[in-house]
């Protein structure tokens, strides 16, 4: 067995550690296909349990599910033992274990050099376990004071441990994400909410959109593998790469993002494919007639939506989707104060937690600052855009906004790849830091060129 797998690995060019983890992680979507056909609720907590950490166990090892069971079972005693502390509690234990963890194993090295561990199924986890934690503190709070998601999501009584380790490790779904709600969970297997028959008929068949997830994954795959041998990272630091032009070193850093996103495009398909497949994507039905199905909930990027990107506020919104709505819910929300409006402090602290929440490596770090003055220096543009009734210049904004945002973004994302502080600034110091100086000097501009606020009419002050 030992050998065929190195005989695998070998002929697709990758290492034996990251081929088991591909074959678990394809091994979610028959794992979440057969999810459907367990009767009763309990049962499919226990199946989700299971299946989950046997998935884990044949890809990372035994040790892996210990890694696993310590943010679980914390987060699960502060939410006995400390309700009204409960939320932030686990947000620090949580990261603090999870801090350890990147920084005992240095994982990023690890992933540069084609191994892989369990801390990047730990780190979709803990983002679970948190939630889960803010959402049963929430649970004590009176509506009033709530806003809509908090809401929505707030559970009023505690999980069973059965319930809240299906949740947790549901069909390997915490191997890429996506990110989801335990109140949705509970919900999809106790067949109620969406999930219950009514009057549009039973919860909608999954095959139409697992089929389109999984051509997309051959897709994305078959780009990766074509494109990255092209591109290689390591010329950052070749004296070759300085004697080329700025154009050409600029042009090489878009392609380098360019050919890296492929690669998480393809996981985050196969991921979308498990969800789906197994009815927890269904997000409910379109206004439309007739109504068709939606599975918002298992997508976690929209590929045209950032290769195409009009803004790099939409960026959040179009990329690694669930976490950057896990993100705006449990960070950036609960950072603005009642009555006050957000600001960069908390776009800042958003991405810092963002950050290490990827690991504490330098170029992690830049980047997700980085992207911070990239989104501040596009609000500027965006602001300029809308205050003008020009529709020549407002088209004209309208394109230096889209071409800023895939010029920040392509350099940005070099420091996210590399990860090392010294190729980090080899590759930024490359380009004159263009993509750091442009959004500072934007947000800059936007003190001083300010657009006038629209006049309100007298009758309208009058009302």
């Amino acid at each position: 067995m030992d050998f065929d797998m190195e005989s695998m690995a070998s002929a697709i060019g990758v290492s034996v550690p990251v081929l088991r983890f591909l074959l678990c992680f394809v091994a979610t979507i028959p794992a979440s296909f057969l999810v459907r056909f367990i009767p009763g609720a309990f049962t499919r907590h226990v199946y989700s349990a299971f299946t989950g950490a046997s998935l884990s166990y044949l890809s990372f090892g035994f040790s892996s599910n210990l890694h696993f069971l310590v943010p679980m079972l914390l987060g699960y005693a502060a939410m006995l033992l400390c309700r009204r502390r409960c939320g932030a509690i686990t947000f620090f234990l949580g990261f603090g274990y999870l801090i350890g963890c990147h920084v005992y194993y240095m994982s990023g090295d690890a992933w540069k050099e084609g191994g892989i561990d369990a801390t990047g199924a730990l780190m979709v986890l803990t983002l679970k376990v948190i939630s889960c934690a803010m959402n049963y503190n929430d649970g004590l709070l009176k509506e009033d004071g709530l806003r809509e998601a908090q809401k929505k999501n707030r559970l009023l009584k505690l999980p069973s441990l059965i319930e809240y380790f299906g949740y947790c490790l549901c069909c390997g779904s915490h191997f890429a994400g996506p990110v989801y709600e335990i109140k949705d969970y509970l919900e999809w297997t106790e067949r109620k909410g969406i999930w219950a028959k009514s009057e549009k008929g039973p919860p909608p068949s999954p095959y139409g959109a697992t089929i389109r997830a999984l051509i997309q994954a051959a897709f994305c795959m078959g780009l990766y593998v074509y494109l990255v041998p092209h591109f290689p990272l390591t010329i950052f630091t070749d004296p070759v790469y300085q004697e080329w032009g700025f154009w050409k070193r600029l042009g090489y850093q878009y392609m380098c993002g360019f050919t890296a996103r492929w690669k998480y495009y393809f996981i985050w398909s196969i991921s979308e494919a498990a969800v789906i497949i197994s009815g927890l994507g269904f997000s409910g039905w379109t206004e439309s007639s007739p109504p068709k199905p939606k599975w918002d909930r298992a997508k976690n990027v929209d590929i045209l939506g950032v290769e195409l990107a009009k803004s790099a506020v939409t960026l959040p919104l179009v990329w690694n989707i669930q976490v950057s709505t896990w993100l705006r819910y449990y960070v950036y929300e609960r950072l603005i104060q009642n009555g006050k409006k957000p600001g960069f402090f908390q776009l800042l602290a958003t991405q810092t937690v963002s950050a290490v929440w990827h690991g504490l490596y330098p170029g992690y770090i830049i980047f997700f600052v980085q992207s911070a003055l990239m989104i501040a220096g596009s609000r500027v543009l965006y602001r300029w855009q809308q205050a003008t009734s020009n529709a020549l210049f407002k088209k004209m904004v309208v394109f230096i906004n889209f071409a800023y945002t895939l010029l920040v973004l392509n350099y940005s994302c070099v420091g996210f790849m590399v990860l090392s502080l010294h190729e980090t600034l080899a590759s930024y110091g490359s380009v004159y830091y263009i993509g750091t100086i442009l959004p500072i000097v934007l947000v800059l501009l936007g003190y001083i060129i300010k657009p006038a606020k629209p006049v309100r009419s007298k009758a309208r002050k009058e009302q």
